[in-house]
């Protein structure tokens, strides 16, 4: 399809609805903090939650290496605990932000102070982290490796803290929290066989375990769930991650693999143009003829979350890699940068092909809090659903996308490395090569 056709077919779907929910910053998140308290007296016994059924782990990161670790369960909502986990199932049930901090703020926080290389509070007598599978730390790890949710009982050392911690762009927004003196489990969790493989081999790197999870149908939501508890990696570099490192970690690692995957694929054949909108983002993706080169551009509007004066100017980020890759680590568009990037090589690697890539990242206001780097990995793996547009050269392409966008073509080249060198290398950009 013609990308002018293309981009004239692009309708609003129930995006303008949640736009004008946005907009009205609905009270419906206090009452569920209200709901959350009245459900959390009712489950308590002394200082003992029963029946909780935990989906997920949280490990933080503040003072690190001696970090809060933590289980995440639902009050009021244990028939429904899957549910409570963040994968693209959020994005195919079509949540909006709302709902994304509802399912957060739902979930209890129940945690503990631990060592990432030992149980206990930094001590060279404590077992180290892979010999671990009792206590608060052996329990948590228990949960990040099952594949469904585990019952248990937790014991608390105080009520917990109902302020909702906002999270970051990588990082999904968490509920209430408590101190945890003990945490037991009231069933064996069903762990699945390929976990169990990477547990036994004490001598597999924890990047060939991420791959073979991988290779094995586990999305990178579970395994960096598996990372953070300190389950993947040689025993004597096992440790606890992080969650919001595990993320990033997981995401570069499998993207790494794909890369390699289409390393000698041959090149895609024509310029092709992808779009998707969600939760007041919008993103372009512009597939180009040659071997693999990959850039983001986000461009944030003011009264966005992450550019909340509403006055200002709008706030521009890049950061690209070459056919090898990168060497360091992305600062400027941080986790987003691995995520719409693992989104992009699993579509060419199921496709057998390689491209040149670029994509665009515009979040409006309609953005008023950070629900996650999921939705931007979600985002552009469910934008090669459908048709595509195509135009006759990369130049093209990206001259009509900045039509739609809030910046002029002028100054996305002075930001973007790829766009900047549209006309020194057109040529490579509209031919088709075989590698």
């Amino acid at each position: 399809m013609r990308l002018d056709e293309y981009i004239e077919e692009l309708e609003p779907d129930e995006e303008a609805r949640r736009r004008q929910l946005a907009k009205e910053k609905s009270y419906a998140i206090t009452d569920h903090l209200e709901d959350f308290e009245r459900n959390f007296e009712q489950r308590l016994s002394g200082d003992t939650l029963v029946g909780s059924t935990a989906p997920s782990i949280f490990v933080g990161r503040s003072n690190y290496p001696d970090i809060p670790v933590g289980v995440l369960s639902p009050v009021g909502g244990e028939d429904e605990a899957e549910e409570y986990v963040t994968d693209g199932n959020w994005y195919r049930q079509g949540y909006g932000i709302d709902d994304v901090l509802q399912r957060r703020t739902g979930l209890l926080n129940s945690n503990k102070r631990a060592n990432v290389d030992a149980p206990g509070i930094a001590s060279r007598l404590a077992p180290s982290v892979h010999d671990v599978w009792d206590g608060f730390v052996g329990v948590q790890r228990e949960v990040a490796i099952s594949d469904r949710p585990v019952d248990l009982e937790i014991g608390l050392q105080e009520k917990p803290d109902l302020g909702l911690d906002t999270g970051t762009d990588v990082a999904t927004p968490r509920g209430p929290r408590a101190t945890a003196n003990s945490a037991d489990l009231r069933e064996n969790p069903h762990v699945p066989r390929p976990v169990e493989k990477t547990l036994e081999d004490d001598d597999w790197q924890a990047q060939g375990a991420m791959t073979y999870l991988y290779r094995r149908g586990f999305d990178v939501y579970e395994i960096n769930s598996i990372l953070s508890a300190g389950a993947l990696g040689e025993a004597a570099q096992r440790r606890l991650v992080p969650t919001r490192w595990s993320i990033t970690a997981v995401d570069d690692t499998v993207g790494q693999y794909l890369r390699g995957r289409i390393r000698n694929a041959s090149s895609i054949d024509e310029v092709q143009v992808w779009a998707n909108e969600y939760m007041g983002n919008r993103y372009w993706i512009v597939l180009a003829p040659g071997s693999w080169e990959y850039e983001l551009v986000e461009m944030k509007a003011p009264g966005s979350i992450w550019n909340p004066d509403p006055g200002g100017s709008l706030w521009m980020a890049s950061a690209s890699e070459g056919f090898e890759g990168r060497s360091s680590y992305v600062e400027e568009t941080a986790g987003a940068y691995y995520a719409a990037r693992l989104g992009v090589l699993e579509h060419l690697e199921s496709i057998g092909r390689q491209a040149k890539c670029l994509v665009l990242r515009e979040v409006s206001d309609d953005y008023w809090a950070p629900v996650g780097v999921w939705q931007v990995r979600e985002s552009v793996r469910n934008a090669f659903e459908g048709e595509c547009g195509t135009a006759e050269t990369f130049h093209e392409a990206v001259g009509t996308i900045a039509q739609q966008l809030p910046v002029s073509l002028a100054r996305l080249q002075r930001k973007s490395e790829l766009a900047a060198g549209l006309q020194s290398n057109l040529a490579a950009f509209t031919r088709p090569s075989k590698l």
